[in-house]
């Protein structure tokens, strides 16, 4: 490293935005929180503060839990994901009144009631970060069951500043016990200094290596708030200068170059005039803004307004994205990072990155999820992005004709802002050459013969093992007579296509299956039969002793046509350990679809997202299944299946995400067109998991297919899909006019039907 110190700021600044832009790319973070000052009494007498109070001057010691709870829910309705407790340090050390408060009410302590409300707001759906000071490590471990985030400011390791003369906790020997046991606990912890209370460069400097030397022995420390000191009445510095800009600027860059690459840097937006600035001097994180509370530490600042705080961020080419209380890759690790007791509530509030759930909430009603009856949120069309760094690397390339990897898909999953539309423009850019305006279609029946299955995939609401485990409904097997006679229906409503398939039923053999395509076949001779998933046909195979060649070869003697991609999930075993631990493996479902291509069978791809998978694991469904294409052909489109989240039992049992985000949706069927463009040229939308509001926007983001009309399709409603069973053909030539393209019907192989030979109509 160079002195830093005879660097002029300019080059200060440009080195530490150059270090940020490497390792956290062009995504500035913030935490949406409601902000809960449980107490504003305080046993320290700060030169700067007027947080604190005397007990004279304030209604209640400590705010109520009805009040804690109040301010809660309206953070929970504004869609806030973290509750941000700020207080005094110990006031029942000096204050009778708050002794005798907490007595009154049942509490030992501050740090007890502390505990009781963080396990409040839990209810509503918040995390809590606990900013209580220094603390001992007996009330941080107790802190550590109820809040996935601490934190406490350094502000300065200067042991004479006059501003500290009144208290006692802010000795630096006090401030680095806690940061240290902190880090032996395992708690996710925020810390920062305060610039110009009367500290030099040189305390600077040595406070935030102090902070780094710490994160490098325990690596707990999350983020370092660099915050700039501003005079207010009534108080002992209130006439005391101003941190200059420059001052501000100079500490935020050196943050930024001392500290670990892994560290987050933040300064506080509504404290800066100017605060695009920051993020000049290598900021990457504008720390927690509250939609609905102001800051109580500084409440002459108000908060910048959100739509404020993304014009400033994307302005300076950034992509701005909430983030939970705390931070990714302490999610990504939750045994070591994480209470057991929090799993579930920060698992349930993230994202696929471990960030916070985004776009979830139009405006403020309900919130949106895969299988929602309510419509998404609006992200495409969006105006021609204006974008940098990575994500423009990645789309000029593909223009250029470049074909994307592992790397350039996993940024691309995470684009967030304007990002996203350059990644949507993109694919149906690709989409229209491929495939030109046309949407398509296919006029089609679900027949599931059966729901009983010996397998336990934990994802699956639709299956039924022994009843005591059914969620929904009885267990059935339909006979061959039903399944030829709901064939011979759907073909009197026009349906050329059929689609199979079932739970694992323990009486079955491999014939089975054969002779359901024969009954089909002989019900309708001319209907398309596509059935039977790698799973399926894998275990028909196994079941009769017979190579899966030969078995397949069987069942297209019997009428069967084209395999459904089903039973992929994620093509990694690493998720499919937890997801589907009995099912066939990634490499036995790709042998299963070569085998199936080899004798003439066509089959399609399959994702299901959102559940306990990351982008790296898309980034390698996508990449294997394309790698098979190249090799044989036989693949006729992509489907994303989100995962419905509502009555599936490893959502129950709190062991998974709610389904994937509406950014994550949109990114899954454009970074698909992008990935599989010259393969498949194929991309469908589940109506069924979306619905109609939602398929418009992807229709515009790479999206030429909008599958079947499948009437009595239960697998997604059994999960918890709200949408209907059935959708006409009148319905979706409405949605592809919306959009300025025309609807096409389809055979399965995507070649064009005779509509005038249909003897009857879905209308």
């Amino acid at each position: 490293m160079p002195n830093l110190a005879d660097l002029p700021l300019a080059e200060l600044m440009a080195r530490a935005a150059e270090r940020r832009d490497r390792t956290h790319g062009t995504r500035i973070t913030w935490s949406p929180k409601v902000f809960i000052p449980l107490t504003m009494l305080c046993r320290d007498r700060c030169g700067y503060c007027t947080f604190a109070q005397p007990p004279a001057r304030l209604e209640h010691p400590f705010l109520d839990p009805d009040t804690v709870l109040a301010l809660a829910r309206a953070g929970a309705d504004a869609g806030c994901r973290e509750a941000l407790f700020t207080l005094g340090e110990a006031p029942e050390t000096r204050y009778a009144a708050a002794a005798e408060w907490l007595a009154s009410h049942g509490y030992a302590s501050t740090v007890d009631y502390l505990v009781a409300m963080c396990r409040l707001v839990a209810d509503e759906g918040l995390l809590a970060h606990a900013n209580a000071g220094a603390l001992d490590g007996h009330d941080l471990a107790r802190l550590r069951e109820v809040a996935p985030s601490q934190g406490m400011m350094i502000e300065s390791l200067r042991p004479d500043l006059e501003c500290h003369r009144g208290a006692p906790d802010k000795t630096p020997e006090r401030r680095l016990a806690t940061l240290e046991a902190a880090g032996r606990l395992a708690v996710p912890f925020t810390t920062g200094i305060l610039v110009g209370i009367g500290e030099t460069r040189a305390d600077r400097i040595a406070a935030i290596e102090a902070i780094a030397a710490s994160h490098r022995r325990w690596g707990h420390v999350q983020e370092v708030i660099v915050q700039n000191f501003l005079p207010k009445p009534g108080t002992a510095m209130h006439g005391a200068p101003p941190c200059p800009v420059d001052d501000h600027l100079d500490a935020v860059a050196l943050a930024r170059l001392l500290l670990p690459e892994d560290v987050s840097v933040q300064a506080p937006p509504n404290l800066s005039d100017d605060f695009g600035r920051l993020l000049d001097a290598g900021i990457d994180d504008w720390g927690g803004v509250s939609p609905v509370t102001a800051d109580h530490v500084n409440p002459e600042r108000p908060w910048p307004d959100l739509d404020r705080l993304a014009e400033v961020t994307e302005a300076r080419g950034f992509a701005l994205a909430p983030r939970l209380t705390v931070h990714p890759r302490f999610v990504a690790r939750p045994d070591r990072w994480i209470d057991p007791a929090l799993h579930t509530a920060v698992l349930r509030a993230q994202d696929a990155e471990g960030l916070a759930r985004d776009n979830d909430r139009q405006g403020l009603g309900p919130v949106w999820y895969s299988g929602a009856p309510c419509p998404p949120p609006v992200l495409v069309p969006a105006p021609a992005p204006r974008v940098r760094g990575r994500i423009r690397e990645i789309v000029d390339g593909v223009r250029a004709g470049e074909t994307v990897g592992e790397d350039e898909i996993v940024a691309l999953f995470a684009a967030r802002g304007p990002e996203v539309a350059a990644v949507t423009q993109l694919a149906d850019e690709l989409r229209s050459a491929a495939v030109g305006d046309d949407v398509t279609w296919v006029s089609n029946r679900n027949i599931n013969y059966t729901n009983v299955c010996t397998f336990k995939c934990r994802f699956c609401g639709f299956s039924k093992g022994p009843l005591s485990l059914n969620l929904r409904g009885a267990p059935y097997l339909l006979s061959l007579d039903d399944i030829a006679e709901r064939v011979r229906e759907a073909v009197d409503l026009g349906a050329t296509e059929v689609c199979l398939q079932g739970g694992i039923h323990p009486d079955f053999d491999g014939d089975y299956y054969i002779d359901v395509a024969r009954a089909v076949t002989a019900a309708a001779p001319d209907v398309h039969i596509h059935g039977f998933t790698a799973l399926e046909v894998t275990e028909g195979a196994r079941r009769n002793g017979e190579r899966l060649d030969s078995y397949l070869r069987r069942l297209m003697d019997a009428g069967l046509r084209t395999l459904p991609g089903t039973a992929a999930e994620i093509l990694d075993d690493e998720i499919r350990e937890v997801l589907c631990s009995d099912k066939i493996t990634t490499d036995e479902w790709l042998d299963a679809h070569r085998t199936a291509h080899s004798v003439g069978l066509r089959s399609n791809i399959t994702i299901m997202f959102g559940s306990i998978e990351r982008p790296v694991h898309w980034a390698r469904h996508l990449l294997r299944t394309r790698a098979l294409q190249a090799e044989t052909g036989g693949f006729t489109e992509f489907v994303p299946l989100p995962f419905v989240h509502m009555a599936s039992p490893i959502s129950l049992q709190g062991r998974s995400r709610r389904g994937p985000t509406w950014r994550e949706v949109v990114l899954m069927h454009s970074v698909a067109r992008i990935t599989y463009h010259g393969l498949v040229d194929n991309v469908q939308a589940s109506w069924v998991k979306l619905g109609f509001h939602g398929v418009r926007q992807l229709l515009q983001a790479g999206v030429n297919d909008l599958g079947g009309t499948l009437i009595d399709e239960n697998i997604s409603r059994a999960a918890g899909a709200e949408h209907g069973q059935e959708a006409t053909p009148e319905g979706f030539a409405e949605l592809a006019e919306s959009v300025g393209r025309r609807l096409v019907q389809r055979t399965t192989l995507y070649g064009p039907v005779d509509v005038t030979a249909s003897t009857g109509s879905f209308g």
